[in-house]
């Protein structure tokens, strides 16, 4: 199995980003494959999307809903998507993936005026294994 299949196999990704500093910050975040990639929604004013917006280096591991590793790091590159069309077939992977949770999510965000403010990111994970958690 590849190793978006065996990613996709769980329902949480630690996704972890860099500071300008090097530190490394890690969020749990809900994610689908779609188009070869990984796929996640956040809020556009969040952490991560500042730090993806300096650099594009990133980690990534099965985890918790708490964001407990679970599995394998793995090194990755992620971007912010602005494409209509990337962002629809995200949206539809997460859809598919999340069910009525992924109804809930955006049913909440369209309520508190937040749907439109997401930032989406496109994640490519790297063929070579991290550390070992």
């Amino acid at each position: 199995m590849n190793a978006i299949g065996e990613l996709d196999r769980h329902r949480y990704l630690a996704l972890s980003s860099f500071r300008r500093s090097g530190a490394e910050v890690t969020t749990p975040v809900w994610f689908a494959a779609a188009g070869g990639k990984l796929c996640v929604f956040t809020a556009g004013d969040s952490g991560k999307v500042k730090r993806l917006r300096r650099s594009s280096r990133a980690r990534v591991a099965p985890s918790d809903a708490r964001g407990r590793v679970q599995g394998t790091w793995r090194d990755a590159t992620a971007r912010l998507v602005t494409e209509p069309a990337s962002i629809e077939r995200a949206h539809a992977a997460l859809r598919a993936k999340y069910g009525w949770q992924m109804w809930l999510a955006d049913a909440f965000a369209r309520l508190a005026g937040r749907l439109g403010r997401r930032a989406w990111i496109e994640i490519e994970v790297s063929a070579n294994r991290g550390i070992v958690s």
